[in-house]
């Protein structure tokens, strides 16, 4: 079996309760986010990343790091559920057998917690792990390919996977030694 883990990025949301759309947002010594994001999935053990934009693509692509590939969900509007739809997409486009999946407003999450959830299988197809902090569910979610079908159909709306995780059983792996699990969701 081909073990490729695709690091998938999910950038693409106007970021209403932030202020401006958070594929924009730099860390306060002003990395971007975005870099900060490939770099953990990279640094974790990731063969390839792709950064999934939507609100503000023109000016969000020249936060993604040289050689690594952008795409642009083109009914990002309709919430979080299309931008993971267009990353499960490119995945299967591409052969990978996993996805990594991180949201933009991570940008504290270090390659130990990729490389945690990475470890935590040594199947890729059929895997399903959750990074929880404390018990609480969190990222990043690593989602076999066998899982994609189903879990682009139950993703609406600003729901991603996180049903669909808790009703087949991801291996729940914490992380809270390595990083609190928070998003940053207003300035």
């Amino acid at each position: 079996m081909d073990g490729s883990v695709l690091g998938v990025v999910l950038a693409a949301g106007a970021g209403s309760r932030f202020g401006s759309p958070k594929a924009l947002a730099r860390t306060a010594d002003g990395e971007p986010w975005i870099a900060r994001a490939v770099e953990a999935l990279e640094g974790g053990g990731c063969t390839r990343v792709v950064v999934v934009l939507g609100a503000a693509a023109a000016t969000a692509t020249a936060f993604v790091p040289r050689g690594v590939e952008s795409i642009v969900a083109a009914r990002w509007a309709e919430g979080v559920s299309e931008s993971l739809r267009a990353g499960l997409a490119h995945a299967d486009e591409g052969g990978a057998q996993a996805v990594v999946i991180v949201p933009v407003d991570t940008p504290d999450l270090p390659a130990s917690a990729v490389a945690r959830i990475l470890a935590a299988t040594s199947s890729r197809a059929d895997a399903l792990v959750q990074a929880v902090y404390a018990g609480v569910p969190g990222h990043p979610v690593l989602i076999g390919r066998d899982h994609w079908g189903a879990v682009a159909a139950e993703s609406t709306g600003d729901r991603g996977a996180g049903r669909y995780l808790a009703a087949h059983g991801a291996t729940r792996v914490e992380c809270s030694d390595l990083w609190s699990g928070a998003d940053i969701d207003t300035r």
